[in-house]
């Protein structure tokens, strides 16, 4: 059961998508997470309030038991937690799990979406995970140089472990007994991981101006995004003679997945031509799995990309340019300042550029806005 328990952990911790979902985000964060919660439950989180101090427990309860526990439904407890403050703040609803090795455990239910999170000390953040049963004398025992400390964080101990090409990062309960595979996030909605994994080489993809010869983006005058876009490898969806809509996504993200589903009307409809941009911005996520995705797709043509994608058929062997089309794409997504996926750029009506980090909120408005003109005067 203990071999058995650290998988199940494994395959749970979720992606910053999945966390997002319950989290109300627009989308998978390359810099930081563009988190849309409920109105002033932002403000609300961030009072200063007094933490509940958990009591520790010695062993955890099984979750069968531990599934008959409490819901958190009166307002002090929730609102002394502000990290559950916030989650709530979103439609979700906490169901308290019971005491672990010196962290509370909650069920987060929004709709059929759930997740199971472990509360740091603080209050003021969880890490999207299960606790597995596997110490971490043991854990530095079996990987040894392959674990870099990524310090502390909400009172946690960060992990990040390397396993041939792969990671995974993993937090240290307060007592050291257990680890969890999984995010963490604070009570702002930010994602804590990925500021803690940046500055660890290879962990997070980067694209460096100028100095990439891969790149081939100038240094110099800032270029538009719509300047920028068509020097991109990309893959197209829909007529010729509609307007083009760009689109930089992950592949395995799923903000991005859920823009291209949302835009099939209009693409069917005649009214777009999709311009889909394949970047990795989930590598330290997925461990690695984005990259190997992205460079599938820039293998494949324009006319088959978007299908390939849609259908996941992204597990052929990238081709002998992909690397450095991969490149160019994530140059210019550096040099527009790419924050996370889906991002989305046109050429309005009026001849000004359009922009919006994340899903819209109204894709009619977006395609409304596009005029009549088709991508073909674009480019002269």
């Amino acid at each position: 059961m203990r071999t058995g328990t650290f998988l199940i952990a494994m395959f749970l911790a979720p992606s910053i998508c999945s966390a997002d979902s319950l989290l109300k985000a627009p989308s998978c964060a390359l810099e930081a997470p563009l988190i849309k919660i409920a109105e002033n439950a932002k403000e609300a989180a961030l009072e200063s309030q007094p933490p509940i101090v958990f009591q520790d427990a010695v062993n955890s309860r099984p979750v069968s038991e531990a599934l008959d526990g409490l819901v958190l439904g009166t307002p002090v407890d929730i609102d002394r937690v502000p990290v559950l403050k916030h989650i709530a703040g979103t439609g979700a609803k906490i169901t308290d799990l019971g005491s672990a090795h010196g962290l509370r455990s909650v069920l987060a239910r929004h709709g059929e979406e759930f997740m199971l999170l472990e509360v740091t000390p603080d209050g003021e953040a969880v890490v999207a995970g299960l606790q597995s049963d596997l110490p971490v004398s043991k854990l530095l025992t079996i990987a040894g140089s392959q674990v870099t400390e990524m310090g502390s964080a909400h009172g946690l101990r960060g992990l990040f472990v390397r396993n041939g090409e792969q990671f995974q990062v993993l937090y240290a309960t307060p007592d050291g007994e257990r680890v969890i595979p999984g995010v963490m996030w604070d009570a702002t909605g930010k994602n804590v991981t990925r500021e803690q994994v940046t500055p660890i080489t290879g962990a997070v993809p980067t694209a460096v101006i100028g100095k990439d010869t891969t790149a081939s983006v100038p240094v110099g005058a800032k270029r538009s995004a719509l300047d920028l876009v068509r020097g991109t490898t990309f893959g197209t969806s829909g007529p010729d003679s509609a307007p083009r809509l760009w689109v930089f996504v992950d592949p395995l993200c799923g903000y991005s997945v859920r823009a291209l589903q949302e835009l099939q009307l209009f693409v069917a409809g005649g009214k777009v031509q999709l311009a889909i941009i394949p970047v990795s911005v989930l590598d330290y996520e997925d461990q690695g799995r984005s990259t190997a995705a992205a460079l599938a797709m820039v293998s494949k043509s324009a006319d088959q990309m978007v299908t390939a994608w849609s259908r996941g058929d992204l597990k052929g062997h990238a081709g002998p340019e992909a690397a450095a089309r991969l490149g160019v794409n994530m140059a210019a997504a550096e040099e527009i300042g790419l924050r996370g996926t889906p991002t989305v750029v046109w050429r309005k009506a009026d001849g000004s550029e359009g922009r919006v980090d994340g899903l819209p909120d109204d894709w009619n408005a977006v395609i409304g806005s596009m005029g009549s003109e088709s991508h073909a005067y674009l480019a002269r």
